[in-house]
């Protein structure tokens, strides 16, 4: 099993000439992918690295100044780009009403696939951007120093970047880097890649039932019948205080309030990526290596929006649960560990003692969970975190998909 990071690191510019480079070569580099991308919207798309090549390689050199292995890079670049749009769209079709209605007078809807003939426009590279092939376009010197490929020819960059010699013990192999200039400041984020060992579910220490939320960000149970809860009321508090910050400034319309909203979503943003650091390594650190984190799967999970006062449906609905469920994954595969997502139907309204599922045994506004057959009562995040578990225990069991399919009927 190969685990891909990428490695986030602050370069230190000796002189403004390798700056100007630096500059010119991205925004270089963004036209010519623009240049790829209209070329194939008006080419059916075409994705063959081989014809794109023969159709542009000469002209991404001669008119955008790029080295060859730049070229082959913006060529690489796009073509991912579309194949990720590609799978987006496939994954999305396109529901509409037909106007009709069934025999139960409910309105009847079909929905189309999507591909890429769906775009109006050719995708556009509005960021500059560039990217370095690994000892073509930047390597790493003996004096700890980076060098780095532009349209101007090599410069010489010193790493900013704690912990990069962990990367350097020759059990990780490095690749791309991608040159960003962030706010003034510059950076490299370069891709690394370390082969381990697949996991043995059989080997299985633990079995940890997570259940993500916003009231507690995340709710676990192991086998051993253990809970913990992981506080989300300050996080909230604090997301207010953005949101407020936010309305004040959309309210003046001034160029700098605009300004500031930016730098305010970007803060936020970088906030929300470090609780999920801290969060996933503290997981990770406490149940050690061997063991099997079960997530609820939530792709095309609706958050019912409706059941909270709208006034505060962002701090309390949204957050980047889907990067956590990422960071969690990568920091276990470093640690020896596993995350198996599951189905993450009824997990919230099943009896863990009993089995019965009934909807109305789940009080929202108290947060508790009365069975109204056996009487166990307990949290409901603790409930769905007992549910996650015990589907992660069947899926080590042999059970590939494991969920709860039935409601059993009121009795």
């Amino acid at each position: 099993m190969q685990q891909t990071v990428t490695i986030k690191c602050k370069i230190e510019l000796d002189n403004p000439f390798d700056e100007l480079a630096l500059a010119k070569s991205m925004e270089q580099y963004r036209q010519a992918c623009n240049e790829v991308s209209r070329y194939m919207f008006n080419n059916s798309f075409e994705m063959s690295q081989t014809k794109l090549n023969k159709a542009l390689y000469h002209t991404l050199r001669s008119e955008y100044g790029l080295k060859a292995q730049m070229a082959q890079s913006a060529i690489r670049n796009v073509v991912a780009r579309y194949r990720t749009v590609k799978t987006q769209l496939s994954q999305k079709p396109y529901r509409y009403n037909t106007g009709e209605k069934d025999q139960y007078g409910n309105d009847i809807w079909h929905s189309a696939k999507r591909d890429l003939t769906w775009l109006w426009h050719p995708i556009n590279f509005k960021r500059p951007q560039l990217d370095l092939q690994r000892n073509r376009d930047w390597s790493y010197k003996k004096n700890g120093n980076l060098s780095l490929n532009t349209v101007n020819g090599r410069i010489e960059v010193k790493p900013v970047c704690h912990g990069f010699n962990q990367y350097l013990d020759g059990s990780w192999k490095l690749g791309i880097a991608k040159v960003l200039n962030i706010g003034g400041k510059w950076y490299l984020h370069i891709s690394a890649t370390k082969e381990l060992s697949d996991y043995i579910k059989e080997q299985s220490q633990h079995v940890v039932g997570i259940d993500r939320g916003l009231r507690f960000l995340a709710t676990t149970y192991d086998e051993q019948g253990q809970t913990q809860f992981f506080n989300g009321q300050t996080i909230i508090r604090k997301r207010r205080k953005f949101k407020k910050l936010r309305q004040q400034l959309q309210s003046k319309g001034t160029k700098s309030a605009k300004r500031r909203l930016k730098k305010i979503g970007q803060r936020e943003n970088r906030w929300m990526t470090d609780i999920n650091h801290q969060l996933s390594k503290t997981l990770v650190s406490h149940y050690g290596p061997n063991t099997l984190f079960t997530l609820e799967n939530l792709v095309n999970v609706r958050f019912a929006t409706e059941h909270v006062v709208k006034t505060k449906r962002y701090e309390q609905v949204s957050w980047a649960f889907y990067q956590l469920g990422q960071f969690l994954t990568y920091k276990a595969h470093l640690h020896g560990s596993e995350v198996v997502q599951v189905s993450a139907k009824y997990t919230s309204q099943r009896c863990p003692k009993c089995g019965r599922i009934w909807k109305q045994n789940r009080n929202h506004q108290n947060h508790l969970y009365t069975c109204d057959r056996c009487g166990y009562s307990s949290n409901d995040d603790r409930i769905g975190a007992m549910n996650i578990q015990l589907l992660g225990t069947q899926y080590i069991s042999g059970n590939r998909q494991p969920s709860f399919k039935t409601i059993t009927t009121n009795e």
